[in-house]
């Protein structure tokens, strides 16, 4: 399972269903700026600083949690592995971010034998870094998106839209149609509760 997987499902478990299980997927200016900000880090470079080396583009993996993926960025510093992950814009207030960071961490852990115990989200709209740092909590959430994942494609379901603050910069709407979506689950709803027969 990819990395990049759990970043969508814990933005959105929709999202995630309509770009892995009805393999949907659309552009829009979001997308397409962050495309243009990850091109540095998706080019493979070994960097050797003073202060240790930085890998750009290391592919990673996890036998035990059945994961693959790459990390934009991870420096080393003696010898101890720190990831970052680009993210077009500013900081965000939803945990879809670190959540992919955090796998990352959980990847480098078992390729490198070395505890990772922090590492950072880089904005590229304000040019700064966001320590992360990979407490028990989080770790468990990580571990418990990666199972919801796994049974959103074994059971090939696509969940009902949250029509929400997450919607309005999602290159899916046109796909998803949250709007629309969900108010008729709202309209089948209330039909179902007036027509429910009394006992």
């Amino acid at each position: 399972m990819r990395n990049r997987l759990l970043e969508h499902y814990a933005y959105c478990p929709r999202q995630c269903a309509l770009i892995h299980v009805e393999q949907s997927y659309e552009e829009n200016v979001y997308t397409l700026r962050g495309n243009r900000d990850h091109r540095r880090a998706d080019e493979p470079e070994t960097e050797l600083r003073d202060d240790g080396r930085v890998e750009r583009a290391l592919p990673l993996y996890s036998e035990e949690l059945g994961l693959t993926g790459r990390a934009d960025v991870v420096e080393f510093h003696d010898d101890a592995p720190f990831p970052i992950e680009y993210k077009h814009g500013e900081q965000r207030r939803h945990d879809s971010g670190r959540i992919q960071l955090c796998a990352q961490a959980l990847c480098l852990e078992e390729m490198t034998g070395r505890a990772v115990s922090t590492g950072a989200l880089y904005h590229t709209g304000s040019n700064r870094r966001q320590e992360v740092t990979f407490d028990p909590p989080l770790r468990a959430d990580t571990r418990e998106v990666i199972g919801a994942v796994r049974a959103q494609l074994r059971e090939q379901r696509v969940p009902p839209p949250v029509n929400d603050d997450r919607c309005p910069p999602c290159s899916l709407q046109r796909v998803c149609m949250p709007d629309a979506v969900d108010a008729e689950h709202r309209q089948r709803r209330e039909a179902d509760r007036l027509f429910t027969a009394e006992e």
